[in-house]
């Protein structure tokens, strides 16, 4: 079973009371994965929300003719250099529709560690201590938003270097 301490370096637990945690630490599953294991595949039904608790992830889009991913596709890097670090979130998309998972994302060092929790039992604890649930996905949507600044800061750095080529 993870332990507090650790619970509380993941993001989305941020500032969370002993007594949410400890709440949410029951509903917690630890996993490793190795290096090339896939933690879940774009269209897969998202019934998870994933915590990056040591390794790095790469979040890659698959080919339409069916081929395996690889760092070509890779759109975003998740990377937590240690249990000490805060672990980083992953898989939101359990809260939005169409409840698939975007991206697939794939272990690409020696181990990953990861903790994840089903969003059915997140939902279940959201209904009966509403303050958690606004707790959480406070702390979700500065996930996202900050992952969306990431992401436009990169087009934006790829786009530059694109218009750079031409002069």
């Amino acid at each position: 079973m993870i332990s507090l301490e650790h619970m509380e370096k993941i993001e989305a637990l941020d500032g969370m009371s002993d007594d949410q945690l400890t709440v949410l630490q029951q509903y917690c599953e630890e996993l490793e994965y190795q290096r090339s294991d896939k933690l879940f595949t774009e269209g897969d039904e998202a019934k998870h929300v994933w915590f990056v608790v040591e390794g790095m992830v790469d979040l890659r889009f698959e080919m339409p003719d069916g081929r395996s991913s690889s760092d070509e596709q890779t759109i975003s890097t998740v990377e937590v250099k240690d249990r000490g670090s805060v672990a980083k979130t992953l898989g939101w998309s359990c809260w939005v529709p169409p409840f698939k998972m975007r991206l697939s994302a794939c272990c690409v060092t020696r181990t990953c560690k990861i903790v994840r929790i089903k969003k059915e039992a997140l939902n279940r604890l959201f209904d009966k201590d509403s303050k958690l649930g606004y707790v959480f996905m406070s702390h979700l949507v500065r996930v996202v938003g900050y992952r969306f600044q990431q992401f436009q800061d990169e087009v934006a750095k790829t786009k530059g270097e694109s218009l750079m080529c031409g002069w």
